[in-house]
């Protein structure tokens, strides 16, 4: 049996974080556990403080294909290249045409840009077309 894989981003602001990468990925916001209404609701109940009431967000998958994604909040900027990064497929398969390709490349970059993403630069080499973008928070990720 394969091994359940959760990603965890570390960040400034879960919540913010979590937002965009909800919006860039079609994913959404983690439902509180059963039995309270909302988020601050549970926490409340838990006696977790007000000031870390944004320590940690996490969005999933609607479909529950894709993994959890879990942020969490630390203290320390990022610094340097990331040692992972998320590689998301939005010019189509193979069988669309490279032009196509490209085109839906450079219209996920500029709907990505509207919910604070930024575009690094685009790439191209024997193995296709791709654009390397920042999150909110400068960690980079691509579209190909």
């Amino acid at each position: 049996m394969a091994t359940r894989v959760q990603m965890v981003i570390d960040c400034a602001d879960p919540a913010k974080l979590a937002e965009f990468w909800a919006l860039a990925l079609g994913y959404e916001m983690q439902e509180p556990p059963p039995g309270y209404a909302t988020w601050e609701d549970f926490l409340r109940a838990r006696g977790i403080p007000k000031s870390e009431w944004n320590a940690v967000s996490a969005i999933v998958d609607p479909y529950g294909v894709g993994p959890r994604i879990h942020l969490q909040r630390v203290s320390e900027p990022k610094a340097g290249k990331n040692r992972l990064h998320l590689d998301l497929s939005v010019g189509g398969d193979a069988d669309v045409p490279a032009e196509a390709r490209r085109e839906r490349i450079f219209e996920e970059a500029a709907r990505l840009e509207t919910f604070g993403a930024t575009r690094q630069r685009a790439v191209e080499d024997w193995s296709g077309f791709w654009m390397i973008m920042q999150d909110p928070e400068g960690n980079e990720f691509c579209l190909y």
